[in-house]
């Protein structure tokens, strides 16, 4: 089992991010429902720390990342397959995080516009992401880009 600093490396799928590299451990769904309670009481305890703003980070390889993109999610239940389906996690986790938040403060989501490789994660499905997030009552969606396929090619361009 890969680790790092002593845990399981977890993901959706056991894809290594490079080929060579040790699979990561396919999280179960039990293990999914820890992660989401996992947000929720990192939350409370921000907010016990006296934070006034929370973010749930979703974006750059990291694991709500890897739920939302195609190339490293490739599960074959509720978390896996359609759009809708590789956003439920990330939907769950803000529900969490947004109910054990007093009213007024604000919660941000930091999320990827596109994996820069075809087939993957995009801007469309971003869009999507975004108009539930505000459903749910999120103040603001960072959006930037990239990092979750060693072969993506972002286009840099001056305006």
């Amino acid at each position: 089992m890969p680790e790092e600093g002593g845990w399981p490396v977890v993901a959706p799928s056991p894809i290594p991010f490079h080929p060579g590299d040790p699979a990561p451990v396919a999280l179960s769904e039990a293990g999914i429902d820890g992660i989401v309670d996992a947000f929720e009481v990192a939350a409370r305890r921000a907010l016990a720390a006296g934070f006034k703003v929370i973010e749930i980070h979703a974006a750059h390889v990291y694991l709500l990342h890897r739920f939302l993109s195609p190339h490293s999610n490739q599960r074959d239940d509720k978390y896996g397959g359609s759009p809708a389906n590789r956003m439920r996690i990330v939907l769950r986790v803000t529900e969490r995080v947004r109910a054990a938040m007093p009213a007024g403060l604000p919660l941000c989501v930091h999320i990827c516009a596109t994996d820069w490789v075809a087939g993957g994660w995009d801007v469309e499905e971003s869009g999507e992401l975004s108009r539930r997030l505000k459903e749910l009552g999120v103040d603001l969606v960072d959006v930037s880009t990239g990092g979750n396929l060693p072969t993506a090619r972002i286009t840099v361009a001056a305006r």
